[in-house]
């Protein structure tokens, strides 16, 4: 695995820097138990999470990762889940091992660094906060800053445009399959950890240019890069 030397790295957030399967899991169940409906539990929930919250809420009332729920149950589910996650949001969420020694290091080498996620800004901004990683991006492109999500290359594109940065010389580093997407729309490269969130699957399976196990590790492999 090896990697050009880039100029800006930006970095998903949701299992990649941070666990938020326990506030996004109890947000669930509030949810389902307002609804008269059977909780989910952590468990499945650690597999629904990555596409905002509306489809985290779809699968929850489906089961299902790409069924749609009838329009009234969904109508009434997203705010409950909404005002659920805004109560617990960061409560019990961590960093993944190695995050905080990760961004040190990448803000002390110099490189420019955004947080790029598909959860709403009324939530990223908190949990940011909350976690006390806020300060160290020059820019935080949410789900609802653009019209368009990961895996569309267009939050990427922004966040290099704003930091005035070529794709070419950006590095996005994500945990799923979305991020690689993205990334290779947008011509960045790509990093990826092995321990986040992708549905169970492993994310070596969507080709990244590396894996690392720890944000650490990225130290390693930029140091190394031409």
């Amino acid at each position: 695995m090896s990697l050009k030397r880039p100029q800006m790295v930006l970095l998903d957030l949701d299992g990649t820097l941070v666990d938020s399967v326990p506030d996004l899991a109890a947000s669930v169940d509030w949810m389902m138990g307002e609804l008269g409906l059977p909780a989910c539990g952590e468990t499945r929930v650690r597999d629904w999470v990555g596409n905002g919250v509306e489809r985290l809420v779809m699968r929850a009332l489906t089961g299902e990762l790409w069924a749609d729920p009838p329009e009234e149950a969904f109508a009434r589910a997203l705010p409950l889940f909404r005002t659920a996650y805004t109560e617990h949001n960061g409560r019990h969420s961590r960093l993944f091992p190695g995050v905080a020694g990760g961004l040190e290091y990448l803000r002390g080498a110099g490189y420019r660094l955004g947080c790029v996620t598909n959860k709403a800004e009324a939530f990223t901004l908190p949990l940011l906060r909350a976690l006390g990683i806020d300060g160290y991006f020059g820019i935080v492109v949410s789900g609802d800053t653009l019209p368009q999500k990961k895996p569309d290359p267009a939050p990427l594109l922004h966040a290099a445009e704003r930091l005035g940065v070529a794709p070419a010389r950006a590095l996005m580093v994500g945990d799923s399959e979305h991020d690689v997407k993205a990334a290779r729309a947008a011509g960045f490269q790509v990093a990826c950890v092995s321990y986040g969130y992708n549905h169970g699957r492993d994310i070596a399976t969507a080709q990244p240019d590396a894996v690392v196990d720890s944000l650490e590790q990225l130290r390693t492999l930029l140091e190394a890069a031409a």
